[in-house]
């Protein structure tokens, strides 16, 4: 049993980018899907989808997405708000991470977000990860 589902979500995909791994699969949860879809919008994975492999059993599926055969877009991810210590932000500044190659995930009372969408819709939050 995972008692930290995001960092176990983050550590996959981050293991299957290293191993050059098409296809990650990992147990279902609707914050590790709002994170994969939001990953997928920003342009790092994919696809992201969700099976079921037994009754009552969900897995997500993501497909890494790769520059060269060699080098995944994605290379760096890490978990900032863990669950023994909690990082809060206000409504994130203007500099970006790795000057806007990358971004925070941010959970905010309007759902999972980008520190750009949450500049937009003026909103802070828990950090949950940085990737670039």
């Amino acid at each position: 049993m995972v008692s930290d589902t995001v960092g176990d979500c983050f550590t996959r995909i981050r293991n299957g980018a290293k191993a050059r791994q098409e296809l990650v699969t990992m147990p279902y949860s609707k914050l590790n899907e709002r994170i994969l879809r939001l990953l997928k919008q920003e342009g790092f994975l994919s696809e992201v989808s969700v099976t079921e492999s037994a009754p009552k059993k969900k897995d997500l599926v993501v497909r890494i997405k790769y520059e060269t055969p060699q080098k995944a877009v994605l290379e760096h991810i890490r978990r900032v708000s863990k669950p023994g210590h909690r990082v809060y932000g206000k409504i994130p500044g203007t500099k970006g991470i790795r000057d806007g190659l990358g971004f925070r995930i941010i959970s905010t009372s309007k759902g999972i977000l980008s520190d750009r969408q949450a500049i937009e819709q003026k909103v802070g939050g828990e950090i949950i990860g940085e990737v670039w």
